[in-house]
């Protein structure tokens, strides 16, 4: 039986949790047979034998595991003959940087960008929900969050800066290939992408085509998803 993946899903099948694209492009990246189940934000009775109520949760045979850092670290040792997502101890330690540092600063970041498009995404059962958990989560309404004000903008600027210094020189943050770092900062931007027609980077911008890179990999497995050409 394939591994079972279970992911955050709206209307229209999209997929926009940034967590999930993170464990998505692990699977990719290791080459494991998988099938993923779609959860809407209030379907907590379809998780509930994972102990918790968030997504990504993987079910591999009679194991269980959520959070996207800790399915990583499942995945690599337990398939250990498939590529490496970390490739060494030092790749893991920089991943973990990257995992903080995306929580800490790109996720937030772009929530003031982006974080009310989702609404025109969520199933409808869900839209009372995502509202009233994001305004007591932020003490505000999503779509007063989303103020793109010119604060906003220099923040996520800050934050692009980083990778694109990070950048400089390589094709991915990793490297000369993909790893676990890489797909940590891809899923921002898979999330956005899944949601909102607000133009992030301009075409010209090296993360811009590290992001088309992304895209790109596993048979354009990113790309072909639903979501917009940005």
């Amino acid at each position: 039986m394939p591994i079972q993946l279970y992911e955050l899903a709206g209307r229209d099948d999209r997929r926009f949790s940034p967590y999930c694209w993170r464990t998505r492009m692990a699977l990719e990246h290791k080459g494991l047979r998988y099938e993923t189940v779609p959860v809407r934000f209030t379907d907590k009775d379809l998780i509930a034998f994972s102990g918790q109520e968030r997504v990504p949760v993987l079910k591999d045979g009679d194991t269980v595991v959520s959070d996207s850092w800790a399915i990583a670290e499942y995945l690599e040792s337990q398939y250990p003959d498939a590529p490496s997502l970390f490739g060494g101890e030092t790749g893991h330690g920089l991943a973990k940087f990257l995992n903080v540092w995306a929580d800490r600063a790109l996720h937030l970041a772009l929530i003031k960008l982006v974080i009310a498009d989702i609404l025109d995404h969520v199933d409808p059962a869900d839209t009372g929900y995502f509202t009233d958990s994001r305004t007591a989560r932020f003490g505000k309404s999503p779509a007063e969050v989303q103020t793109r004000s010119d604060e906003d903008l220099k923040a996520f600027g800050r934050a692009v800066s980083t990778l694109r210094a990070a950048l400089d020189g390589q094709d991915f943050l990793s490297g000369s290939a993909p790893a676990y770092g890489d797909y940590i900062v891809f899923g921002a931007f898979a999330w956005a992408r899944a949601i909102s027609e607000f133009a992030l980077l301009k075409k010209d911008d090296p993360v811009s085509a590290w992001r088309d890179r992304m895209l790109g990999l596993y048979g354009g497995m990113a790309s072909n998803a639903p979501g917009y050409d940005i």
